[in-house]
């Protein structure tokens, strides 16, 4: 052997050997770095949290109780059989929570509002004066420090009162409810918030309240799920009908009355997991598409083209009475909430031994195949870290809805709760946010109209039926003693966020035209 081929294979060697042992990091391609001005100047980076999972302070203020209050009070139902009663306390702490996001130096704040802080009592009782006393400090506050308010009128939780009442969702008294609520908060904060979304991912509290019943009010029917009371086919489809209608009204109010003399934006909030096929067949490449239009365009399909997609059955038209069913609104934009990807199996026209995970779509949804996962697992059973999902995601909705605009509204990495030392030194949520952001700047430079991301969560904070035993938080707290401590990926947020004073004068001020 010459002496040149010997040493190449001596350096091959040693190079193997050095992966092998962690100690040589490959070159990596664009989809594994990113910087911040591979984005537009006036992309939007920030934080989001939602008023139940942070909030506390559950019964002060003059506020009711809520049916997430209701339901987290009953055994076994949460995880760690915890509670929300205190959380984060950020009804009390905002101040300090405020100074944290600050200290990011993020653009803006995606929170939501409590319904029951608000208006206690629905449309039956009066406005709650303390309650938007504290938004209105809570906007202040933020405004002081150049950080946009992003508002969500309905992440989840509703007045326990209206479930007690009417039935929540399955009357259409809601949307006379909800209407109502959203003009108050258009009034009291819409001549500082620029950004409004009307709900947060309703395919979720829809399915799980609805269909599986593992969120209030807890209703489903064999073989969906196993609960007292609900009809699992009819219930959710009803469900969403008042949903929509309810948006719908919102949306118009909103656009009647204050969008041109407030000068914001409107749109709604989805949970959008990405879906593959299982296998490479035509039945598996047909249950992608039905899984996101059952999990996606079922959504959004009636504010964009005025009706529910062609995959709607035809059956449930009748149901929630769709003969006449036509909308006259729009979106202003599109919130994506993307956390994961995984396989889609048909159950159409294959068997599937498995429950249906996606119900009326007869599809499978998985994150394994033959033994192995699509991507590394987190703390949530079925996120998988899959970088390339947010382009497939994001490209779905910009050839289905004609680019109309979109914000990544929460991007997270689940952590199992454990030793404060190991919480803290979260190298894999750093990973996981470089992955999805650098795929995501491609996806902008292609064309996308994505103008803003945030990462879910500021603070780790009751995570619905996981109580606390999963954080999403760049900041770790200690919810004996309520502090907040950074963890490695708030430094890391920090410094991708860190610029030049006059470049970052000009993204504060910068706006997209509407």
């Amino acid at each position: 052997m010459r002496s040149g081929a010997c040493s190449a294979l001596l350096l091959l060697r040693l190079l193997c050997l050095l992966l092998i042992h962690g100690l040589f990091l490959p070159l990596t391609s664009s989809r594994t770095t990113v910087h911040r001005d591979q984005f537009p100047p006036s992309f939007l980076f920030g934080t989001a949290t939602s008023s139940f999972q942070i909030e506390g302070a559950y019964l002060q203020g003059n506020k009711s109780l809520s049916n997430w209050d209701v339901f987290s009070h009953i055994p076994g139902k949460i995880e760690d059989g915890s509670n929300a009663d205190v959380t984060d306390n950020h009804y009390n702490l905002f101040m300090e929570d405020i100074k944290l996001m600050n200290d990011l130096g993020v653009d803006a704040y995606r929170f939501s509002i409590s319904w029951s802080r608000v208006l206690p009592k629905g449309r039956f009782g009066e406005v709650n004066s303390e309650g938007i006393e504290f938004y209105n400090n809570l906007i202040d506050a933020l405004l002081v420090k150049g950080i946009k308010p992003f508002v969500t009128l309905n992440h989840y939780d509703i007045p326990q009162l209206l479930e007690d009442r009417y039935g929540g969702w399955l009357s259409s008294e809601i949307q006379l409810d909800f209407s109502y609520f959203a003009q108050i908060c258009f009034e009291a904060f819409g001549d500082r918030v620029t950004y409004w979304t009307t709900f947060n991912e309703p395919n979720v509290f829809i399915y799980d309240g609805y269909l599986s019943g593992t969120y209030p009010p807890g209703r489903c029917s064999y073989p969906f799920g196993n609960c007292s009371y609900g009809d699992s086919v009819l219930e959710p489809y009803i469900a969403t009908h008042n949903l929509v209608l309810s948006h719908a009204t919102a949306a118009q109010i909103y656009r009647k009355y204050y969008q041109e003399k407030q000068g914001g934006m409107i749109g709604i909030v989805i949970s959008a997991a990405w879906y593959e096929p299982y296998d490479n067949t035509p039945a598996d490449r047909l249950a992608v598409q039905r899984a996101l239009a059952f999990d996606f365009a079922w959504f959004v399909d009636p504010f964009v083209y005025g009706d529910y997609p062609p995959d709607y059955p035809p059956e449930m038209r009748q149901i929630v009475d769709c003969r006449h069913f036509q909308l006259d609104t729009k979106l202003d934009f599109i919130g994506i909430n993307h956390y994961t990807t995984k396989y889609a199996k048909d159950c159409m026209f294959s068997l599937c031994t498995s429950p249906y995970s996606l119900g009326e779509a007869l599809v499978y949804v998985t994150g394994e195949k033959d033994g192995v996962y699509i991507g590394e697992r987190t703390a949530m059973s079925d996120f998988f870290v899959v970088p390339r999902g947010i382009e497939g995601i994001v490209t779905y909705v910009k050839e289905r809805y004609n680019n109309t605009p979109m914000f990544i509204t929460e991007n997270g990495y689940a952590q199992f709760t454990g030793p404060m030392d190991d919480l803290l030194n979260d190298t894999k949520r750093i990973e996981y946010h470089k992955g999805y952001l650098a795929v995501l700047s491609e996806v902008v430079r292609k064309g996308a109209d994505v103008r803003g991301y945030f990462i879910w969560s500021l603070l780790d904070n009751f995570e619905w039926l996981h109580g606390y035993l999963v954080r999403f938080g760049l900041y770790y707290v200690d919810f004996q003693t309520l502090q907040r401590t950074p963890k490695w990926s708030a430094t890391w947020y920090k410094e991708f966020l860190s610029e030049d004073n006059k470049t970052r004068a000009i993204r504060k001020t910068s706006t997209y035209e509407m």
